[in-house]
């Protein structure tokens, strides 16, 4: 090998000096290799694209020689053949004229170019209003997903079907890219990877974490999810903290549903997520649910079934990718499938009626997605396993079912969207089955995303052994990476050659979390979520009196009690310790009292138990002090239970700052109370305390 010229190593060490700082950044394999044609993103079968008014903005794809795709927007030229009827800038942006005709719209990279036509006539089915139209072109080149899977490594294509989360490395909570991470990222050809409250911090450090997550895939857009419920789930540290689903069914308001899922799915969007794990669409008809609750719209399947559509149209309205969950449906449990495995011991009729039938609702509206429930129906599979755990004979979860998802949900209820696993690494799959074969049963259960596996190499690699020894067939892998790629491309969720400037993204998402507009809403349903459940004649209170009003409890006093002293000056808080024991100068306090409002917080039977030594500390302030007593379910409407002797009973079905602002109100009156049970409130021997849909006002 001969010397090489000076000029030749000093160039090269200028070169390497370029990229070791980040000047230059260095391209992908993907991105560096040469697009053979252009495409509109419009011209797809599986894209739908609306206008907005008189205007709709079409998009660029460079098509590549193994099949991937990506977004372009650099040095394109865009031409309308008619511009009587339509024109088009240089960013794809098409605006009507109003006169009537057809126009073809392309564009072109100086060397690859595609056009599709554009109809402005009256419509047909109306015969008075004109309507748009964009004509679709016909070719192989727009068969862009199977073309996708066909130049794919099998590699890739399991890739597609992984999604961990990254919580934590190292100890320490993951609020920015790690090489560690990006390594994982491209080694095992990730698909999506699900954030949670530990990643999500500020608005800026988020959008820069997403921003990094996707910079990191080589090929194709990343699925960025996160679960963005509302209420007691709600991972963003900033922005608004919706109301929950059952706060929602209190309203029954399917407007305020739309609303606050649009809101949610704006601020997601904003960020850079592109898929929730919302809505919860169980049906909670059992009180004992220790892992449902409130997360439900409610206990009647008709209004879990319209709220939650509702709320999915608004979500997906903003481009956010939705998921119903837990199918067939958790909430007739006892158990938390996070620590045990749950039965839902109902035969298939009772199952069709109750807690399938928001499902197959949700899935005749359009849901993207669906994520599956690590319960056992004994009536749908019985189907016994041996527990690693204990050795044991135990039934099959569903999320690990064919009989439940293919035979169930694919063919029986015609559901074609994408299928999601519930955490992987929760104790109802990982106690009884490990890892690996907890993986390879969930995709030939049926299955389309694995997500959090418990040690992605052995699953990724046990998936791949399974394809190899003939366990799984490619032709099963490819069906999942199909309904997935086809998710990304209805939601746009395609990797930029030009990727947006993060700087650009964060300015847009300070001004969309937590906007004004948003926060409108927040109110607006935590308002009219506030059920008053019981009054003897003691609520409202009148905010003008002198009256020494004092907010004793433990969890989330503070919050209540700061929204109650922000209506009424004269007002003390007492905060007991976890014993519930109150001190001799609390009981003083409390004694001298004119009004009490007690906060109660369950999350459990036993919480709720009039044993407990909450209960028991609410039963004793009720008969010691001579002043009327108001107790507020923070979390569970169902705390009444434990107390139906108190004065007065508010419901606000979560601890979120806008709730304990609405109960404030409702109790100073400055809110008239509107909530309806979106539950029954069950008494003892089988009595009912409180029916559902009971609700009173002033």
């Amino acid at each position: 090998m001969g010397v090489w010229p000076k000029r030749i190593i000093v160039g090269l060490l200028a070169l390497l000096m370029v990229f070791s700082q980040g000047m230059l950044p260095m391209k992908t394999a993907a991105e560096d290799s040469e697009a053979r044609d252009l495409i509109l993103l419009e011209n797809v079968p599986e894209v739908s694209s609306k206008f907005d008014g008189n205007t709709i903005t079409l998009n660029a794809l460079h098509l590549y020689d193994d099949g991937h795709f990506m977004k372009t927007d650099q040095n394109l030229k865009w031409k309308s053949s008619n511009k009587k009827v339509a024109k088009v800038d240089d960013d794809g942006n098409v605006t009507l004229t109003g006169k009537r005709g057809r126009t073809f719209i392309s564009v072109s990279d100086g060397l690859h170019s595609d056009r599709m036509a554009l109809d402005y006539k009256v419509d047909k089915s109306s015969k008075k209003a004109s309507k748009a139209r964009l004509v679709k072109q016909k070719g192989q080149q727009y068969n862009i997903i199977q073309n996708a899977i066909d130049g794919m490594t099998i590699e890739e294509k399991v890739g597609q079907m992984l999604m961990p989360d990254y919580r934590n490395w190292d100890g320490k909570n993951v609020t920015e890219m790690l090489p560690e991470i990006e390594a994982q990222i491209k080694e095992y050809h990730l698909g999506g990877v699900i954030l949670f409250r530990e990643n999500v911090v500020t608005t800026e450090q988020t959008t820069k974490l997403v921003s990094d997550y996707q910079r990191a895939s080589e090929k194709y857009g990343m699925l960025m999810t996160i679960d963005q419920e509302g209420g007691i789930v709600t991972r963003l540290q900033s922005g608004t903290d919706m109301p929950g689903n059952m706060a929602l069914g209190a309203t029954r308001s399917e407007s305020l549903a739309h609303d606050v899922g649009h809101a949610i799915g704006e601020e997601l969007e904003s960020l850079g997520l592109n898929m929730n794990f919302a809505p919860d669409m169980d049906v909670n008809n059992n009180p004992d649910n220790p892992v449902i609750g409130v997360r439900s719209f409610g206990e009647d399947p008709k209004l879990v079934a319209d709220l939650g559509i509702a709320y999915t149209k608004g979500l997906q309205e903003t481009g956010v990718a939705a998921t119903a969950k837990h199918f067939p449906g958790h909430g007739d449990t006892a158990v938390d499938s996070h620590l045990g495995l749950p039965e839902v011991p109902h035969d298939k009729e009772r199952l069709m009626e109750v807690e399938l039938y928001p499902f197959q609702k949700a899935m005749e509206a359009g849901i993207d997605a669906i994520m599956t429930a690590h319960v056992t129906f004994p009536k749908i599979d019985d189907t016994k396993v041996i527990s690693q755990k204990d050795g044991t004979e135990i039934s099959l979860p569903a999320t690990l079912s064919h009989k439940v998802l293919t035979e169930l949900m694919r063919d029986e209820m015609g559901y074609e969207g994408v299928i999601t696993t519930d955490a992987m690494n929760m104790k109802a799959i990982q106690d009884h089955f490990g890892s690996v074969d907890a993986a390879i049963r969930a995709v030939k259960a049926g299955t389309d995303i694995v997500l959090m596996p418990v040690g992605l190499s052995e699953v990724a690699h046990g998936l791949l052994d399974a394809v190899d020894e003939g366990e799984i067939s490619e032709e099963r892998i490819e069906a999942s990476v199909e309904r997935i790629l086809t998710l990304k491309v209805k939601r746009g969720i395609i990797k930029s050659e030009q990727p947006a400037n993060v700087n650009d993204q964060i300015d847009r998402a300070l001004q969309v979390v937590g906007s004004e507009e948003h926060k409108a809403v927040e109110k607006e349903a935590a308002n009219k979520s506030i059920t008053l459940v019981k009054n003897d004649r003691v609520l409202p209170l009148d905010p003008a009196s002198d009256e020494h009003v004092v907010v004793v409890g433990r969890s989330f006093v503070d919050s209540l009690g700061d929204a109650v002293t922000s209506h009424h000056d004269n007002t003390s808080v007492i905060s007991v310790n976890s014993t519930y024991k109150l001190t001799d100068e609390q009981r003083e306090t409390l004694n001298a009292a004119d009004k009490i409002i007690i906060g109660t917080y369950t999350y459990s039977v036993g919480t709720r138990s009039p044993d407990h030594p909450q209960m028991k500390m609410v039963e004793s302030i009720m008969t010691e002090a001579d002043a009327p007593v108001i107790a507020v379910g923070i979390r569970n409407p169902y705390d009444i239970m434990a107390y139906p002797n108190v004065e007065g009973y508010i419901a606000q079905y979560g601890f979120r700052t806008a709730s304990f602002e609405a109960t404030a109100s409702t109790i100073y009156g400055s809110n008239q109370p509107s909530g309806k049970l979106p539950i029954t409130i069950p008494g003892e021997n089988d009595d009912v305390l409180y029916h559902f849909g009971h609700g009173l006002t002033y």
